[in-house]
């Protein structure tokens, strides 16, 4: 985890499809980029930063984020996040995240992350189905 220093980029974009929208997330009424859709590619830049710098062994899971969606993305628009870490405090991570389609800022995002050991993590989860 030595390579883990504040300053690392991670940058993630997705075209707004109808699956994207708040109608299909339900989410809003509207055929715009839904809150949903948005943090999820926030979350993915941040996953991104991430690359390369974790052992195998390990992964990271979001834990919060705090967003701000700041101006809507209409269907055939590209949105992109860019994700940098500003804070690590042992295993949890804390990510500034902006957001912007192709006219404007879009959103905006506060996000943390904690690192897992992700063989144990998916032991615990699977025996909350038992």
């Amino acid at each position: 985890m030595d390579t883990l220093q504040p300053g690392l980029m991670g940058e993630a974009e997705r075209l707004v499809t109808d699956e994207l929208t708040a109608a299909r997330w339900g989410s809003g009424l509207v055929p715009v980029l839904g809150t949903p859709a948005l943090v999820g590619l926030m979350e993915q830049a941040a996953v991104a930063a991430l690359s390369g710098h974790l052992p195998p062994d390990q992964t990271s899971v979001g834990v919060r984020i705090d967003v701000r969606h700041l101006a809507a993305t209409p269907v055939g628009m590209t949105a992109r996040a860019r994700a940098a870490l500003v804070a690590v405090d042992g295993r949890r991570l804390t990510f500034h995240i902006e957001a912007w389609d192709e006219a404007e800022r879009i959103g905006e995002a506060s996000h943390e992350r904690v690192i897992v050991d992700a063989a144990r993590f998916l032991q615990r989860v699977g025996q909350k189905g038992r």
